[in-house]
C-alpha cells in the first residue's frame, strides 16, 4: 500500500510544504508571487554571506535519467547553499536502474536516505508515477517532452526581474515548440496574464496542439510563424530553443531543421532597445556568441535565477521558508 504524504503543518503556510512539484499548473499567480519574494530573499542571502544553515540536516537524492548539466547542478548549488546534502545520482547507467529496478522501487528506496528528491526522466507522467509511490515530495526537474515546471519558474522569474512584470507582454518563442518542455511549461505559466504569443518553428516542430488549446481556451491569443524577421520587432521575450537531436528518430529530419534559425546581432538590430533574449541551454549553435555582450542577451543571468528561484522551492517544500 502507498503511504500517503503527511498534511502540512498548521503553521506552514505557504502552500508548498511537503508537496511535490509536478507541474506549473500547481502555481496560482499568489504562489508565483510567494515563490518569487522567497528568491529575492536567497538572491540576497548568497549576495552577503554565500550560505546559509536552513537546511542543515536535510539531504536531497538528485535522480536524473537523463544527462544534465545546468538542472543538476543548480539544484545541487541550491540544496549545498541552504546548509543541506545532496545524493548525486547522475548517471542511472551506473545504479541499480541497470539491472532492471523499477522507477517505484527506486524512490522507494531513495526516500529512506532523503527528504526530498529530484527526478529526471525520459517518460512523459515519470515524475508523476513517482510521486505516487513516494511519501516523500517529488520534484519534476523534467519529464520527457512533458513539463520541467522549476525551469517555468526560474524563466518567469527572469522575465519579472528583467522587466519588470509578467503581464501584457508579446512573448516570441523560436525553434523546437515540439519537444521543448521548457516552452510548453513557459507557456502555460504565463496564462491569464495577457500575453501575446508568437510561436515561431518549422512545421516539423510547431507548438503541439494541445498547448495551443490551453492558449485559445485561457482566452490569450498566439500566431505562428516560420520567420522570426516577421515578429522581432515587437516582442518583448524572444525565448530561443535548440533543435532536441536525441528527441528524432529520424535523423534526417534533425538535418533538415537543426540550423534554421540564428540569432545574431544583425537580427537583434530589429529588437526593442528593452527587452529580453532567453535560452534555457545548452545552445548548440542558434545563438551566435556576439549575441552574448548584448545588455539583452539575458540566458547566463537567467541560468543563475535558477539557483534562487530554487533555494526557495527547496526551503518551501521543506517547511523552512
Amino acid at each position: 500500500m502507498v503511504n500517503s504524504k503527511p498534511r502540512p503543518a498548521d503553521n506552514v503556510t505557504n502552500g508548498l510544504y511537503n508537496q511535490d512539484i509536478l507541474t506549473v499548473r500547481q502555481f496560482t499567480p499568489e504562489l508565483v508571487d510567494y515563490v518569487f519574494g522567497v528568491a529575492d530573499e536567497m538572491r540576497t542571502l548568497v549576495e552577503r554571506f554565500g550560505s546559509a544553515d536552513l537546511l542543515q540536516g536535510k539531504i536531497m537524492a538528485n535522480l536524473f535519467y537523463e544527462p544534465s548539466t545546468r538542472t543538476s547542478s543548480s539544484f545541487m548549488a541550491a540544496m549545498q547553499r541552504l546548509g543541506g546534502q545532496v545524493i548525486p545520482i547522475n548517471s542511472v547507467k551506473y545504479s541499480s536502474v541497470s539491472k532492471g529496478e523499477s522507477l517505484a522501487d527506486t524512490v522507494r528506496t531513495l526516500e529512506c536516505y532523503a527528504d526530498v528528491i529530484v527526478l529526471r526522466h525520459y517518460e512523459v507522467g515519470a515524475a508523476a508515477e513517482a510521486a505516487h509511490w513516494a511519501s516523500k515530495p517529488i520534484i519534476n526537474a523534467g519529464d520527457g517532452v512533458g513539463e520541467h515546471p522549476t525551469q517555468a519558474l526560474l524563466d518567469a522569474y527572469t522575465i519579472q526581474r528583467e522587466l519588470g512584470r509578467m503581464e501584457n507582454l508579446t512573448v516570441g518563442m523560436l525553434g523546437d515548440l515540439r519537444f521543448g518542455r521548457t516552452v510548453h511549461s513557459l507557456t502555460r505559466l504565463l496564462l491569464n496574464r495577457d500575453v501575446t504569443f508568437r510561436f515561431v518553428s518549422p512545421r516539423l516542430l510547431r507548438m503541439p496542439e494541445e498547448i495551443r488549446d490551453e492558449v485559445t481556451n485561457a482566452g490569450d491569443t498566439f500566431t505562428e510563424h516560420r520567420d522570426v524577421m516577421e515578429i522581432i520587432d515587437e516582442v518583448d521575450v524572444l525565448y530561443v530553443t535548440r533543435v532536441q537531436k536525441e528527441r528524432f528518430t529520424d535523423l534526417a529530419d534533425y538535418e533538415r531543421v537543426k540550423d534554421i534559425y540564428v540569432i545574431t546581432p544583425e537580427v537583434l538590430a530589429n529588437a526593442k532597445e528593452k527587452m529580453v533574449v532567453m535560452h534555457p541551454l545548452p545552445r548548440v549553435g542558434e545563438i551566435a556568441y556576439e549575441v552574448d555582450q548584448d545588455p539583452r542577451a539575458a540566458y547566463f543571468r537567467q541560468m543563475q535565477n535558477g539557483v534562487f528561484t530554487r533555494m526557495a522551492l527547496l526551503a518551501a517544500v521543506l517547511g523552512r521558508a
